[in-house]
């Protein structure tokens, strides 16, 4: 785990840095040399307009959003934030060479995931922020908005992100009037390629993790990282485990028999009815419990139905969560393997829009499997299935029409492959 890169301090020599400061007068450098350079090539029109909103939105992060982000004097880098910016790079770079093969003006390109980009964060959060919504509630409306922007430690949620981002593609594709399906398969492998760097990120930061294990590449997070936090909620540093579901039963689903609470004689199928005197009605009453009482490093009592009562010492706690698969490099190699797919089949499609339809049927079903092995979120919609899984179902129902409408194209491609000068 690598969640801080680096420190940058809110002054340099006297100079602010965020807000009105240096950062803002780099941003405007950076954006006026950019005007300068796209309107030389194309002019003053659609081209050159379709940078504004990116490089206005960035300058009012920059006076307004940056400066509350700082913490102790300084502004955190965080490992999350630097791999997501990477793979957006890497991303474009290859759709911009990809599309300059095919005649098309990589600026263009560059357009196109700028509007992608800004709705796919806003989608990815939104997302995030609906599934998890009880953790983003706070005592005034001020103080929940803050926690809903405060994004630069994780919580952006994938499917949320390529929902939004499609949204932003059709809409720049119709409006400069370009080969929807065409553009789709320019876009898939590097769609794919960001996702394989992302999840890096995703290690840094410690989310999106697996369950338990014992294999040799298992590994360990440490205090304060989400694996940690839930394991702790969950008892699985104590030896033993509750359903991940909040609204389950407080029964204890799995005891270690090396763990403490095997040694006070917990057994799988008890039902916790009272800690610390006060009684609990479900998994998620149980975990809040757990931590609250691991926080102020009091002893846990827990009483069952069977009527026993036991203790459990939260001090000294253990320095590193239980090693865990590390599903976020699963699933960096499970992208990257498939935008090499995407780009071995894309000389061999005969009709536009195959690659892009070959990658919603791959990717669904290697994450409903790398689903499978994540403990990070519970069941959704009474299926007992992870909203990750149900919409990944949703998504193979849905490919079935979109390969029979690409099948139903005329073979050929409208953007072919220029001989390499």
């Amino acid at each position: 785990m690598f969640d801080t890169v680096l420190k940058i301090p809110q002054e340099i020599a006297g100079f602010p840095v965020f807000g009105v400061g240096l950062v803002l007068a780099a941003w405007c450098l950076f954006g006026l040399i950019l005007l300068v350079s796209v309107a030389r090539r194309h002019g003053f029109g659609n081209e050159l307009l379709s940078y504004l909103p990116l490089l206005v939105l960035v300058a009012a992060a920059v006076i307004w959003f940056l400066p509350k982000l700082c913490h102790d004097g300084s502004l955190p880098i965080r490992g999350y934030g630097v791999m997501l910016l990477i793979a957006v790079v890497s991303g474009t770079t290859l759709l911009a060479w990809r599309a300059k093969r095919v005649g098309l003006d990589p600026d263009t390109m560059v357009s196109l995931v700028l509007w992608m980009f800004v709705p796919g964060i806003i989608g990815a959060r939104l997302f995030y922020v609906i599934e998890y919504w009880s953790s983003f509630q706070r005592p005034t409306v001020g103080e929940t908005v803050g926690a809903i922007l405060n994004f630069s430690e994780g919580g952006l949620v994938l499917f949320g992100s390529f929902i939004a981002g499609m949204l932003g593609m059709l809409f720049f594709v119709r409006k400069k009037r370009l080969p929807l399906l065409a553009i789709g398969d320019l876009l898939a492998p590097s769609m794919m390629l960001g996702l394989a760097l992302g999840r890096i990120g995703c290690l840094a930061h410690g989310c999106c993790f697996g369950g338990p294990c014992d294999l040799p590449w298992a590994v360990t997070f440490p205090q304060g990282s989400p694996v940690y936090e839930q394991q702790l909620a969950r008892g699985q540093l104590w030896g033993f485990s509750l359903d991940v579901d909040p609204t389950a039963p407080p029964v204890v689903a799995s005891v270690d028999a090396d763990g403490d609470a095997a040694r006070i004689g917990l057994r799988p199928g008890d039902r916790l009815v009272r800690i610390n005197g006060q009684a609990v009605r479900n998994a998620g009453e149980v975990s809040w419990h757990l931590q609250s009482a691991a926080s102020r490093g009091t002893t846990i009592r827990l009483e069952t139905d069977r009527g026993r009562l036991a203790a459990l010492a939260t001090l000294p706690r253990p320095p590193r969560s239980l090693p865990v698969h590390p599903t976020q490099i699963y699933s960096s190699i499970n992208a990257l393997l498939i935008c090499l797919l995407l780009l071995a089949y894309a000389p061999f499609r005969r009709r536009d829009g195959e690659v892009f339809a070959l990658m919603l049927t791959v990717y669904p079903i290697t994450r409903f499997l790398l689903e499978v092995i994540r403990t990070d979120e519970g069941s959704s919609l009474r299926t007992g299935l992870t909203i990750s899984q149900n919409i990944s179902l949703l998504i193979l129902l849905l490919i079935v029409g979109l390969w029979a409408f690409v099948l139903k194209q005329p073979r050929g491609a409208a953007l072919a492959a220029r001989p390499e000068s």
